[in-house]
């Protein structure tokens, strides 16, 4: 009897553990670097973990309102996603714990359900997103988080003289 429950026990701790080791995982680099174009699958989650940006710098070319921040998301799941689509949430972190959802969330449509890297540019505009501030961006597939990294905007600020002139037409 004690054999059985044994036995029985085993085949629990082993139909167990292949369940949880099925978990799916993402691990997100951001980077602003030019990905090179040849490299392999395991060559570019090397680079972009030797690249990985947790500060992105916004463009300079335009005027300050107009500025955006551009960088490359590289996606690597432990296991194929097992979905067509998953999304990515951002949320602006407000003192410490406080996140506010930014809200459309990006979807990535997958075109091949084998692969379990993705690349995918992003372009953060001012309309949403605010200079000198910290966000993170979440993972999700099937509703279910599976990946996050956290990273701070760094740009230059609206500035404002603080001067108020008032001509004689105005008076």
């Amino acid at each position: 009897m004690a054999a059985a429950l044994a036995l029985v026990a085993g085949v629990v701790i082993v139909e167990g553990a292949p369940a949880e080791a099925q978990r799916i995982r993402a691990r997100v680099f951001l980077t602003q670097a030019r990905i090179p174009r040849t490299l392999t699958e395991r060559g570019l989650i090397r680079f972009a973990r030797s690249h990985n940006a947790r500060r992105l710098r916004e463009t300079t070319s335009q005027p300050i309102p107009e500025r955006e921040w551009r960088a490359n998301m590289v996606t690597s799941f432990n296991r194929p996603p097992g979905d067509l689509e998953f999304q990515v949430l951002f949320y602006h972190l407000e003192g410490g714990r406080n996140a506010r959802f930014i809200s459309p969330p990006l979807s990535t449509f997958v075109n091949n359900r084998d692969e379990k890297t993705f690349v995918q540019r992003l372009r953060l505009d001012r309309e949403q997103f605010e200079p000198n501030e910290r966000y993170e961006l979440r993972v999700v597939v099937r509703r279910q988080e599976v990946g996050r990294t956290r990273f701070d905007l760094i740009g230059e600020e609206v500035r404002r003289s603080g001067e108020v002139s008032f001509g004689s037409d105005e008076t």
